[in-house]
């Protein structure tokens, strides 16, 4: 088509494929560039092991996206300073503009001592290690029998059930520094580990805080139901482990031996409340607990080494949009380039919300597009320049053929799903590089 836009979409998470699917469906022309082989982002490597099937309605969703014939795929290609493009020469490639939905890959650090040490991990990585994602697949960890995960979202839930379930860890430990109330995870999440709750240390924790919940006339009541509405459909415990809150308590360092982490260092809190905001304040009480693995469930940040300026672990926006959508700014500071999902705003909702947000930054570049005349790119230019780089890429032609690999190594395994865990037996399964 003579007077085609051309997009290039970076990034192939829930929020790169619904924003490329609402571009493709606006009679776009669209280039999708992902860093993994596989298209899902967090959705293929990010929700729990069991779900599946929530992963399997997920996958049906962007197959049908990927499928539409002017969206063009392509997997493991890196864009950042370091990778296989920068983000200035994916834009030099001649696109109408480029929307960046690469998710938020930085991980948050505390800048706390000890974070080096052996048994001290970020959320995101053991994620990627249990849902197979290279390179993280085939890190080693060390979880051991008492764990702490820093942090009460369903991150952590996720986790302590990984621990308990999967590694056999015996005592998980969730460090919460604020107070029962403030804890953020649904109740659909926490049914799957309430029943291994110790409920007389529970009750115990509760009257150890009471006092601070006093101090800003806070209920008690409301953090135990959001403790406790879990019960009611609550998994039946499998394993011989216990979960154990530890409200009120900020990190503030690891302790390690001959560079293994040993014990976590935390800082007792107060509570306040301003404008209806309850906050953690440090009280200067320190205590250790003894653990072997410390895993920071604390959110994430963009990478900085992307190409975009960021503020705030986020990406710059464009504080005046010129195309706002439902009053949100999509827009980054340099013209034709936009950012949606978790690029917009690290950690933000889940599936549905990346969906959402991500179509929305693809309504903001269709009205950017209203104000320009077509580049008329052509796809073959851009597939020889993309496809020139030194390693195999990936089309969608081959994402069904490694799908219907995994589906066979599934059957004849007698398994839900199976999944390669590592780049080149991925590669070897698509015939793009020779068996070893």
């Amino acid at each position: 088509m003579e007077n085609q836009f051309s997009v290039a979409v970076i990034g192939a998470g829930p929020a790169g494929i619904f924003g490329a699917r609402e571009l493709a469906n606006n009679n776009v022309r669209v280039t999708l560039l992902n860093r993994d082989i596989k298209a899902g982002g967090l959705a293929e490597y990010g929700i729990y092991l069991e779900k599946h099937t929530m992963k399997e309605g997920l996958r049906k969703q962007f197959r049908q996206a990927l499928d539409l014939p002017n969206l063009d795929y392509y997997g493991n290609v890196v864009v950042s300073e370091m990778g296989d493009f920068t983000l200035d020469q994916v834009r030099a490639l001649g696109f109408d503009a480029v929307l960046v939905s690469a998710g938020a890959q930085g991980t948050k650090s505390l800048g706390l001592p000890g974070e080096e040490l052996e048994g001290v991990y970020h959320a995101k990585d053991v994620v990627y290690h249990y849902n197979k994602l290279p390179p993280f697949s085939q890190r080693k960890f060390r979880f051991g029998k008492r764990c702490a995960i820093i942090g009460a979202g369903n991150v952590m839930v996720d986790i302590a059930r990984f621990l308990i379930n999967h590694q056999k860890a015996e005592e998980v430990t969730a460090v919460v520094r604020r107070g029962p109330a403030e804890v953020n995870f649904t109740k659909d999440e926490m049914k799957h580990l309430i029943n291994y709750l110790d409920l007389t240390e529970f009750e115990n924790e509760m009257k150890r805080v009471l006092p601070v919940l006093e101090a800003i006339k806070q209920d008690p009541e409301i953090g135990r139901h959001k403790v406790f509405d879990a019960l009611a459909k609550a998994d039946p415990k499998t394993e011989n482990a216990k979960f154990h809150f530890d409200f009120l308590a900020s990190p503030t360092g690891m302790i390690g031996e001959n560079g293994k982490l040993v014990k976590l260092e935390v800082e007792d809190n107060i509570l306040t409340e301003r404008d209806g905001k309850t906050s953690a304040k440090g009280t200067g009480v320190k205590r250790t607990i003894e653990v072997d693995t410390v895993i920071f469930a604390i959110g994430d940040q963009v990478d900085a080494n992307f190409g975009l300026p960021v503020e705030w672990s986020e990406f710059v926006k464009n504080k005046e949009p010129k195309f706002p959508v439902d009053g949100i700014s999509y827009e980054s500071p340099i013209e034709g380039v936009f950012v949606g999902g978790w690029s917009r705003k690290a950690s933000e909702g889940l599936v549905g919300y990346a969906r959402k947000d991500g179509t929305n930054a693809a309504k903001a570049v269709l009205q950017y597009l209203q104000t320009k005349t077509p580049a008329k790119l052509s796809p073959e230019s851009v597939a020889q320049k993309i496809k020139a780089i030194s390693k195999p890429v990936i089309t969608k032609e081959d994402l069904k053929r490694l799908e219907a690999v995994e589906a066979e190594e599934a059957k004849k395994r007698g398994l839900e799903e199976f999944k390669f865990a590592s780049n080149d037996e991925m590669l070897q399964a698509m015939g793009l590089i020779e068996t070893a």
